[in-house]
């Protein structure tokens, strides 16, 4: 039995837990900089709370100060990853941590960020506040599987979901729910996480999508649509066509139909050409790395059977949602059968399954 003493108390592991709750409920809406929690407290009392600000500025700890109404000397800050200590679109938060007084500071984990990675330890300290870090690392790596993933790999977090009979079919001519109204509120809790929704142009002129977010009161965190169209086969008339606004739409194709393109762009649209590869499909990966470099850090797809089975195959998918119904479709002239079970169940590993007696669906969560 090991006889190590914890260095943190349960005060402490509460108060860190409070600010990874408050950096998971922001998960996905800092744009390009993580979500980061903090909690301040004085004499064993909580005295202020930050989070990192929508599209990722103002920084967690730069709130926490500013909300406070107390004089923060000898306070203790806890915060969900290592404070930033370089010059960017903000001054570092080593700055103002030091310049208010606090006197101690517990983080969770390293940023990855070399810029600013194991730097802040010694800075803090060499400024006479006592430094802990490790504080609920698990929790904390666990929250922040993007934001490694976006750093060590300059790509977007992929997140892939599909929704299947208990026959295993995705398509059945004439339906178009598979599951229930229950799971459809958590696809669109996902929309609302995500910062980019990629489909086929297949997918979209068979279903004519909306592909935004409609949970009440969320409307405006709808992700912007990445559509996958190699000849530029979009229908005109169909919504994404039309409701096109404020750069919320991109298209990455491999077209020479110069009118069309040209009609598209005044639309609105970014058009994006694309190399294909051997086999004259997309490189899925040359995609991912060209959304990266449009800002996008949290992507979802919405794919057909294809394109999920392609991503799989080459683990280009972080997570996975699979909606299974209870119910049974018919296999009409025009049905689509799943066919990547075997890969899911080889390449990757059950985070979570849910099952609803209400809904009676089973939401099942893979991760690689």
């Amino acid at each position: 039995m090991s006889t190590k003493k914890d260095k943190f108390s349960i005060e402490d592991k509460n108060y860190m837990k409070l600010a990874i709750n408050l950096a998971r409920a922001r998960k996905g809406l800092t744009g390009e900089n993580p979500s980061v929690g903090c909690v301040i407290t004085k004499g064993n009392k909580i005295i202020s709370i930050g989070q990192t600000g929508f599209n990722g500025r103002p920084h967690a700890e730069s709130n926490a100060i500013n909300n406070s109404f107390q004089n923060l000397s000898g306070a203790k800050m806890y915060v969900t990853l290592e404070p930033c200590n370089h010059y960017g679109k903000t001054p570092p938060c080593t700055n103002k941590i030091i310049s208010s007084g606090i006197g101690e500071v517990y983080y969770s984990i390293d940023d990855i960020d070399n810029k600013v990675k194991k730097k802040s330890f010694k800075i803090l300290s060499n400024n006479k506040i006592k430094v802990k870090k490790g504080l609920l690392k698990k929790q904390a790596t666990d929250l922040y599987d993007s934001y490694i993933i976006n750093r060590k790999y300059e790509l977007p977090y992929v997140t892939a979901k599909i929704a299947i009979s208990k026959n295993n079919l995705i398509y059945s001519k004439n339906v178009k729910r598979i599951t229930s109204h229950t799971s459809d509120k958590l696809s669109h809790y996902l929309r609302f996480k995500n910062d980019g929704l990629m489909i086929s142009s297949n997918t979209l002129n068979i279903d004519n999508p909306k592909l935004n977010c409609r949970l009440n009161g969320y409307e405006k965190y709808s992700p912007k649509r990445i559509i996958l169209d190699k000849n530029l086969n979009i229908g005109m008339n169909t919504y994404i066509i039309k409701s096109v606004k404020n750069n919320n739409t991109i298209i990455f194709h491999h077209s020479s139909n110069h009118s069309k393109i040209q009609n598209l762009k005044k639309r609105g649209i970014t058009l994006i050409k694309s190399k294909l590869n051997t086999e004259k499909k997309f490189d899925i990966k040359i995609i991912l790395r060209k959304l990266f470099s449009q800002g996008i850090r949290n992507l979802l797809v919405e794919g057909g059977d294809k394109i999920t089975k392609n991503m799989l195959k080459n683990r280009l998918i972080d997570q996975f949602y699979m909606f299974r119904s209870s119910k049974n479709l018919s296999k009409t002239k025009k049905h689509v059968i799943f066919t990547s079970n075997n890969i899911l169940n080889k390449k990757y590993k059950v985070k979570l399954t849910i099952s609803s007696k209400l809904a009676k669906d089973k939401i099942t969560i893979y991760k690689r």
